[in-house]
């Protein structure tokens, strides 16, 4: 049988072409994870194996949206996906925020373990956080409604940034809120191990003033 190391490398080699450079790292994050996770409520997801698709590959597919040197993950929970992207792109910032305080422990625990010199983590609320600067790409993953996102973590994105919802089935009715002054474009994401059509990224930038709105 394989070995768990084994098993990252040949799963995330489609989604990341220097799987084997970063494989031990991303073994040491789910390794982590399920240690944490078997004393502290982390994430539904238990065993390592099942979270080499619904959390390691499920954020990784996100990698080629991200734009910018400076991302957010709004609501990062336990990393994801600002971990497994921040071991992906070493050269690009992250910041990590979400409210829990046991989770927060958790991704400045997993930063310290895995050398990331290119995440910050801390907990708070994004509409009260207040880092000074604003970021070329706000990430979300199973946070909160789109319309919601944006009200909270909108102010967030630069000029000519992208905010990045990523969801699951096809948010028909989600879109429908969205606020007109963000214009959106929705992309189908394949995360090997998970049935077609399960993940979606809804990309979002503010509209140029004067520029058509995107038809429902």
């Amino acid at each position: 049988m394989p070995s768990l190391s084994e098993q990252v490398e040949t799963a995330v080699r489609s989604i990341d072409p220097d799987a084997a450079e970063r494989a031990e790292q991303y073994v040491l994050l789910l390794s982590e994870l399920e240690r944490w996770g078997s004393k502290v409520n982390l994430t539904a997801i238990r065993s390592v194996s099942d979270m080499i698709a619904g959390h390691l590959l499920d954020s990784l597919v996100a990698r080629p949206l991200l734009q910018g040197t400076r991302v957010l993950d709004v609501g990062t929970g336990a990393g994801f996906p600002g971990l497994p992207l921040a071991i992906a792109e070493p050269a690009v910032l992250f910041e990590l925020i979400d409210s829990n305080n046991k989770k927060i422990m958790f991704v400045q625990h997993t930063v310290r373990l895995l050398g990331l010199d290119n995440v910050f983590a801390s907990k708070a609320r994004s509409e009260d956080y207040a880092p000074g600067h604003r970021f070329d790409t706000v990430i979300a993953r199973a946070v909160a409604a789109i319309a919601r996102l944006l009200e909270i973590a909108g102010h967030h994105v630069g000029e000519n940034g992208v905010f990045v919802a990523l969801k699951g089935r096809y948010p028909a009715e989600e879109l429908k809120e969205i606020p007109r002054e963000w214009e959106y474009d929705v992309q189908e994401l394949a995360v090997p191990g998970l049935e077609k059509g399960s993940r979606h990224a809804v990309l979002l930038r503010r509209r140029v003033a004067g520029q058509d709105l995107k038809p429902d």
